[in-house]
């Protein structure tokens, strides 16, 4: 089992779940029973991978356990993390990872769990303390030192969505009587005035009635956005993974013509030692004769230090055609060597 068909069994699950309209763990444990989940993690021969995929199921049951999902899908996540830790066949087992930026949400969840008397969810999340199941942590997974181009973003199941209910909380039905008393007695004490009289209002005609037609227009209004919304953010995914694509091939294409480039300003050009042989030739126009734009001369190369040197010292600029490596004399020297020999008076004995 690959890690997209997890998700679409937890996506199933907690879809079935939602429509029970309950929180209690024993709606959940019969879905789950029904949809054979206790055999998620069998046909895994291999620890490695074993540990792995229980990671994987592991963190996206925490995954709907946190905001922005409403409160009945992150109770089905604290049972799918509780049914995810006790099916594991690892030893010792994966603990569950909880980042710690997200204790302010889980504390407020409870804390909303037992204003409410929902004691299923309270003994759940306590059991799994108790076991010491979940590894509070600094981040939600492993570091990794592969950086990445692009973050990868979670894409977040719309129809498990929470939506705002303040102005349903704001209006409740002893709101709205409250209301109703307020404004009886207005009119009650603008009657019993003479000098105000009935003609001056300060406040609507039948504001109870008009503040609940607000409230139905409001919840008509966001159940269409919403809607809309979800309908807009599956085509903004397509188009989003389209611009990718095209934003991929567009910079591999900017390489190849950077590398070409590069590979082409790297030819050797003419030394500058044959620059000179080469004539400029302008292009003849069609009418006129060909005309051949001459060399420029080339300026005097000015004589070594060395030749300046011997020049100074009087001696002639003509090199000897003897080699320096030659330790015998030629032949023509030869002769003249015998000579001067020969001139030269033996040694008289002692």
């Amino acid at each position: 089992m690959t890690r997209f068909t997890c998700l679409e069994n937890v996506e199933e699950l907690l879809a079935r779940f939602q429509q029970t309209d309950s929180v209690r763990y024993e709606q959940f444990s019969a879905i789950w029973r029904e949809m054979g989940l206790s055999d998620v993690f069998l046909g895994i021969i291999r620890v490695a991978e074993m540990k792995r995929f229980v990671r994987i199921a592991l963190a996206t049951a925490v995954k709907y356990f946190l905001p922005p999902y409403s409160y009945q899908i992150r109770v089905g996540g604290l049972y799918l993390m509780f049914g995810f830790y006790h099916i594991q066949p690892t030893v010792p087992p994966v603990n569950i990872r909880l980042a710690l930026r997200d204790w302010d949400q889980v504390q407020k969840f409870l804390k909303d769990s037992v204003d409410a008397g929902h004691q299923d969810v309270v003994y759940i999340y306590q059991k799994l303390v108790a076991n010491k199941a979940i590894h509070y942590t600094a981040m939600p997974h492993f570091l990794t030192f592969q950086k990445q181009r692009k973050p990868k973003r979670e894409t977040v199941c719309a129809e498990f969505l929470g939506r705002t209910t303040a102005v349903q909380e704001l209006l409740t039905a002893d709101t709205l009587e409250e209301v109703s008393n307020i404004q009886s007695c207005y009119e009650k004490m603008k009657e019993a005035t003479v000098e105000v009289g009935s003609k001056v209002t300060m406040t609507h005609r039948d504001l109870t009635t008009s503040l609940e037609t607000c409230v139905s227009e409001f919840i008509t209004w966001q159940q269409k956005i919403f809607s809309q919304e979800n309908k807009g953010r599956n085509s903004s995914d397509e188009d989003d993974e389209e611009e990718r694509a095209e934003k991929e091939s567009s910079s591999r294409a900017q390489l190849l013509a950077s590398i070409k480039q590069k590979s082409y300003r790297g030819c050797p050009e003419a030394s500058k030692s044959r620059r000179h042989r080469q004539a400029q030739v302008v292009e003849s126009s069609s009418s006129g004769p060909e005309q051949v734009q001459e060399a420029a001369p080339q300026k005097k190369k000015p004589p070594s230090l060395r030749a300046r040197t011997w020049e100074s010292l009087g001696r002639m600029k003509e090199e000897s055609t003897l080699q320096s490596w030659l330790l015998s004399a030629p032949e023509q020297g030869h002769r003249s060597l015998l000579k001067r020999m020969n001139q030269v008076a033996p040694l008289k004995p002692a």
